[in-house]
């Protein structure tokens, strides 16, 4: 069977604007969160953020975007989208060939503008600019049209594992004939709805979250888009490759609406199966970027499901301490973290980290080291049980 290989990527995240950025930032064990100074929140002082410190209006300019109604959600993508096409050197009749796809993933897509859309609908007799961005969808068809997209086109809401289910999805679309080439990934930006609902759940951190570490207290959120070009490797006629998508899966726990399972069946599963996908041994897993929310639930059951997996399990950290949880934007971005990781042979150090949990002892990546890896793991893990699991392997 045909390899499916990553051609290209584009990012945007609070610690830069480029894969470059990205990593310098990761390298040097930056954390991005801070107090909002773009966002309008009654949290804005309260609690920290990963927040992209560029105004809407800064990237409407850069990315010459003059239609009204636009929300944050979808410059945030656009400007990852342009940026991956670009890296994989798609040309205009790639792009709109029936044999290219492009599958997003996002949570949050136009709540972002609850306010703009509720203000005009009190005070407009005549609608609103902001009515056709409040759809889900309307991220994926903003791009579709402005690039004149014809092949299958989706959206993907799973909650936290969206972007991850994105790419999957796109590795199974080259897999099944579907597509020579899938752009796929995903994007979420702050919003008051979301801002609000976590709160409500009382499992945001009034500090910079602690992944897996004994005192852990919540988690925080944060914004970013990344996509990654996928081709068939018989397709890529000389390009650069930057890793092998060799294995994926998604499983449900159906434990809870916002919990994981006590022996993290569902995390257990999508990474079982995810090695099936790939043909490997759990010890050939050199490291993983884990879900690792900072949460209670989370860091504690992914922790039992590695130690059920593996047994004594691989170099593990979060990235999450680095940028915050970027929700349906998670898998992607941590994808193209995994890549750093393979290309450049190293990890990165979970930040903020004392203590191990008492009931699992284990020890998140503590600083930045140069380390053969050959296959690296991305966990993501949404509401509902959703769990899906990333295999990327060296070329």
């Amino acid at each position: 069977m045909s390899k499916i290989v990553v051609t290209g990527v584009g990012i945007i995240t609070p610690l830069g604007n480029t894969l470059r950025q990205n990593r310098e930032a990761l390298k040097d064990g930056l954390c991005a969160l801070s107090s909002i100074e773009i966002f309008d929140s009654r949290y804005a002082t309260l609690l920290p953020f990963g927040e992209i410190k560029t105004t809407n209006q800064n990237f409407k300019d850069q990315l010459n975007v003059s239609e009204p109604g636009v929300t944050r959600t979808t410059l945030l993508a656009l400007h990852a989208f342009e940026q991956a096409i670009t890296d994989s050197g798609l040309s205009a009749e790639e792009i709109q060939s029936f044999d290219t796809g492009f599958i997003s993933g996002t949570t949050v897509g136009g709540m972002c503008i609850s306010d703009e859309l509720y203000h005009d609908a009190n005070h407009n007799k005549v609608g609103s600019a902001y009515l056709n961005s409040y759809d889900l969808g309307s991220v994926s068809i903003y791009i579709q049209k402005r690039y004149g997209i014809q092949g299958i086109t989706d959206t993907f809401n799973t909650a936290c594992s969206s972007s991850a289910n994105a790419l999957m999805y796109g590795a199974r679309l080259i897999q099944n004939g579907f597509a020579k080439r899938v752009i796929a990934g995903g994007v979420d930006s702050l919003a008051k709805f979301t801002i609000n609902g976590f709160n409500s759940l009382n499992i945001l951190s009034s500090a910079p979250c602690r992944p897996f570490d004994a005192e852990r207290s919540g988690l925080n959120l944060g914004e970013g888009s990344a996509f990654l070009v996928l081709e068939k490797e018989e397709e890529v006629k000389g390009k650069k490759i930057y890793a092998e998508l060799s294995g994926w899966a998604n499983t449900n726990d159906a434990f809870h609406p916002s919990s994981i399972s006590d022996n993290g069946e569902g995390p257990y599963l999508a990474m079982k199966k995810a090695l099936e996908v790939a043909g490997l041994q759990p010890n050939q897993i050199d490291f993983i970027n884990t879900h690792g929310t900072g949460t209670e639930n989370n860091d504690e059951k992914e922790s039992i499901a590695m130690q059920r997996l593996f047994q004594t399990p691989p170099a593990f950290a979060s990235t999450k301490s680095n940028i915050g949880h970027t929700l349906g934007a998670a898998g992607g971005i941590e994808a193209a973290f995994c890549l750093l990781n393979l290309i450049h042979q190293e990890v990165y150090p979970s930040l903020h980290f004392s203590h191990p949990i008492e009931t699992t002892g284990l020890y998140p990546v503590p600083q930045y080291e140069k380390k053969t890896i050959h296959h690296v793991m991305s966990n993501s893990f949404g509401f509902g049980g959703n769990c899906s699991s990333l295999v990327f392997s060296k070329v």
